[in-house]
């Protein structure tokens, strides 16, 4: 298995940037050798992530996963909001996960809508009672179904720190009202469509974390989207608030590296251990699973 932790060598491509699991390469002008300032060609590694670190261990194939099906979700969005995907005509070495995709003036916010309280936002009601300043009913438990989605955004924290939750407030005072309330509506509207959807395939859609970029003053949808590693989906006849819910995204990961099998402790501050085989395998199975029961193709 390659190096996931090492930039790819593709002639024409210049490498900009690597996050956890996506690296970023600019194609290359071939009459003045710079890199090009209008396109990116985005990579989805089989990198694999969790509690703000890179975990040593890949999950194999996910890469194309995570890119197969935001493409196909892409689709399923189209007449909801614009995104940023150009082709799919990508070199051979990333193909099956790369897109060429437009370079967007992304914003500087973290777009996430909840249908079900459960994760970080289940914490945060605990403490509370509200989630990123919005006040829900008392006596919610793990897992429950919310009123109504809602907008819970949060800090764009750089790699290696955490994501931490914000009013809605605090988006308009970073990006003006008109645009935090555009951006509101269209994580909810991907939300709902994607539980729609997902809803005909036995699946609930429990939150989903989004992110924008401007075209003019057009928003457009960018990076990923529904994705296991961006969403968390439930398969809906296991459904039973009360406790964390059986999932097809990496909470699975997250459940083991929290188990007394890991040895680890999210407070010693140290990066976790390597996944064993089996749960290397297993969170392989969950993704393509997801893959296949939402697209109703073949992986």
């Amino acid at each position: 298995m390659p190096d996931e932790t090492v930039p790819l060598t593709l002639p024409g491509y210049a490498h900009v940037y690597s996050g956890k699991v996506r690296d970023l390469y600019a194609p290359v002008d071939p009459a003045s050798g710079q890199p090009r300032g209008d396109q990116l060609l985005l990579v989805a590694s089989d990198r694999i992530s969790a509690f703000d670190f890179i975990l040593d261990s890949p999950i194999p194939d996910k890469g194309e996963v995570l890119t197969r099906l935001s493409l196909w979700w892409f689709s399923q969005l189209e007449d909801l909001v614009a995104n940023h995907v150009i082709s799919t005509d990508v070199p051979d070495a990333v193909r099956g996960r790369a897109v060429l995709v437009e370079r967007l003036e992304m914003l500087p916010v973290e777009c996430v809508a909840r249908a079900y309280l459960t994760g970080g936002g289940l914490g945060e009601y605990t403490a509370t009672g509200a989630v990123s300043g919005i006040a829900l009913p008392a006596g919610l438990v793990d897992g429950d179904r919310l009123p109504g989605p809602i907008f819970t955004p949060s800090t764009k924290a750089p790699m290696g720190e955490h994501d931490e939750p914000i009013p809605f407030s605090a988006v308009e005072a970073e990006i003006g009202s008109d645009l935090a309330a555009r951006v509101r509506d269209l994580t909810v509207a991907i939300l709902k469509r994607g539980n729609e959807v997902a809803a005909a395939r036995g699946i609930l859609l429990a939150d989903t974390k989004v992110e924008f970029g401007l075209r003019g003053d057009e928003v457009v949808l960018a990076d990923e989207v529904l994705t296991p590693d961006s969403s968390r989906f439930w398969p809906a006849d296991q459904w039973e608030p009360g406790h964390p819910q059986p999932s097809f995204d990496k909470q699975f990961v997250r459940e083991w590296l929290t188990s007394p099998a890991s040895g680890w402790s999210k407070s010693s501050g140290e990066a976790p251990p390597a996944l064993p085989e089996d749960v290397v395998a297993q969170t392989r199975a969950k993704y393509v699973e997801a893959f296949e029961r939402l697209t109703g193709e073949t992986f």
